[in-house]
């Protein structure tokens, strides 16, 4: 009886196992597909709170020398440096390393910061969970979660800055848009940035 009881357990725990889930950096998961994958205008409301899982720690990061000049109040984005820029409006400049957009997915310009979000949910698009059925309608915010801690939303919600679960990509060309950067450098400008702060895009 004692063996069948320790089958049966080992049985449940196996199958409990097998229906877990870690959402690796989808490739694709910030295709411009409109509001559908994040929606910061969207009736759900982020989680209260949220904790990394005991022991997760990002790793050591790169703080840049700022190497461009900018107006007060503005952020720059280097693609080709992998360098995001604040410039706050006393004129302090913040530098972070961040990841860009892939080869043929970089967008340059001028635009604004529209919105801000803690702990995001990250909502795939029909098309994404197409190509990739696995994947949830939602993820929860977590640190399975591709978005980070938080989401700082551009050009009308279909650019981002935001974290990542992915921290090795910084300093890379990773993204299909978006701009990543590590949990601390994304936590730190958002308490900063507000709606309406310029983002400017630069090759």
């Amino acid at each position: 009886m004692r063996l069948l009881v320790l089958f049966a357990a080992a049985l449940f725990l196996t199958a409990a196992n097998a229906q877990a889930q870690v959402y690796a950096p989808y490739d694709g998961y910030d295709e411009y597909d409109g509001y559908g994958y994040d929606d910061p205008y969207s009736p759900y409301p982020p989680p209260p709170c949220c904790e990394t899982e005991p022991g997760y720690r990002e790793p050591l990061q790169e703080r840049r020398e700022p190497s461009t000049l900018t107006g007060r109040g503005t952020i720059v984005i280097a693609t080709l440096e992998h360098t995001l820029i604040y410039t706050t409006a006393s004129g302090e400049q913040f530098a972070y390393p961040i990841a860009v957009g892939r080869e043929g997915k970089q967008w340059y310009g001028s635009t604004r910061v529209v919105s801000k979000r803690m702990h995001p949910e990250w909502r795939p698009t029909a098309s994404m969970r197409l190509k990739n059925p696995r994947l949830p309608p939602v993820v929860k915010a977590g640190p399975a979660n591709p978005l980070g801690t938080r989401a700082i939303y551009l050009a009308d919600g279909l650019l981002r800055i935001h974290g990542t679960n992915d921290p090795s990509s910084i300093g890379t060309n990773a993204s299909s848009g978006c701009f990543r950067m590590y949990r601390e450098d994304v936590e730190e400008l958002y308490d900063m940035v507000h709606p309406g702060t310029r983002v400017i895009v630069q090759r």
